[in-house]
């Protein structure tokens, strides 16, 4: 049933991260019911939303007196809220952290937003390029111009995660303390806590704060990317001397001619006579070279690729879960471990309500 079997919780229905770290509850055992509002039209569809794997869903007309009062009859039974909107928007729904609160002492109140509850761009509209820009991070990603990495860094890395982690320590102190509060997390707030190595690094004088001049943004011939004969990729990693010096014997290549591995200065030259080495074979040809050595190099896999790869598949990393194909959960847990669950639900309010009336 997984470590969070018997946590109730909340969900009111958004995008992106407050969905994510709803599926973080559910897959680690929790009962999540999403609150959804009457006509919604899921971007995905429901059958293929992943990221409503394992919970069930109620409609509601948050609007609505009798929506509202099912809401909060919801909430008395629950341990955690998860919302997204926009700050000011529960408070006018009559569903707010003092509202709740005075419902159920106990609540974790959970909100998810990209600039945070206040501050001056707190009730604009933004996303994760734009949260992560102002956080620092798109600034040092990318060559010439910034490259945005999918939504990862923002949304589910400096959002849903540090939602998530918020939650259940909140958690923690509600029931060591018996009083509930307000987890307010900000994806500018948690990527900007990412980059607590990078802001030390700058600090000791390590970090050039510009883009492709570092050791680990692409500058560094031992640490990038290089196109192979079949136009794909592979991922050199060997940051560590005795790491370089395997990925240079395994390739074959002479020490002298591709020496200097320390200093900024050769790092050109030394990435384009790499990238020139790496050319002249195809991907995986390089991959069976370096297999089982620590010369730190892997292939840069598609979606697809992933699943299929040895390692993914001795780890079990991948699940299929009503004909999909997905991530396993993750952490994993050694005496309770969780699962992925099937698509959400629709189920009746009442009973859910009858269900969490007893004590779970």
């Amino acid at each position: 049933m997984g470590p969070l079997s018997g946590v109730r919780a909340v969900e009111f229905a958004g995008l992106g991260p407050g969905p994510f770290c709803g599926m973080i509850l559910a897959d680690r055992g929790a009962d999540v019911i999403l609150i959804e509002r009457p006509g919604a039209r899921d971007l995905l569809g429901q059958e293929r939303d992943l990221l409503h794997r394992g919970k069930r869903s109620v409609t509601l007309d948050l609007k609505s007196d009798q929506g509202r009062d099912t809401a909060l009859q919801l909430v008395e039974r629950s341990d955690i809220l998860v919302e997204g909107f926009r700050p000011g928007v529960m408070e006018r729904l009559g569903l707010g952290p003092d509202v709740c609160h005075g419902r159920n002492a106990r609540l974790v109140y959970g909100r998810m937003t990209g600039w945070g509850q206040e501050g001056p761009r707190a009730h604009t509209a933004g996303h994760d390029i734009t949260y992560i820009a102002i956080a620092g991070a798109l600034h040092g990603i990318g060559a010439e111009d910034p490259v945005p990495p999918l939504n990862l860094l923002g949304d589910f890395g400096g959002g849903a995660l540090y939602l998530a982690v918020g939650l259940l320590a909140a958690l923690h102190h509600a029931r060591a303390h018996g009083t509930g509060q307000v987890v307010d997390a900000a994806i500018v707030d948690g990527t900007a806590h990412l980059m607590t190595m990078i802001h030390s690094l700058s600090a000791a004088g390590l970090w050039q704060d510009r883009r492709a001049a570092n050791v680990l943004d692409g500058a560094a011939p031992f640490y990038r990317s290089y196109r192979c004969a079949d136009g794909k990729h592979i991922a050199v990693g060997a940051i560590e001397p005795q790491f370089y010096a395997t990925l240079l014997d395994r390739a074959g290549l002479e020490p002298e001619a591709f020496g200097g591995q320390g200093d900024p200065a050769n790092w050109s030259d030394l990435s384009e006579r790499f990238a020139s080495v790496f050319a002249t074979r195809d991907r995986d040809a390089w991959i069976a070279l370096f297999d089982d050595t620590d010369a730190c190099v892997a292939p840069v896999l598609s979606l697809a690729e992933s699943r299929c790869d040895a390692h993914m598949t001795a780890r079990t990393s991948y699940v299929t879960v009503e004909d999909i194909e997905q991530p396993a959960p993750a952490p994993r847990f050694s005496e309770t471990p969780g699962s992925a669950g099937g698509v959400v639900r629709a189920t009746d309010a009442a009973d859910i309500l009858t269900e969490w009336s007893e004590d779970p």
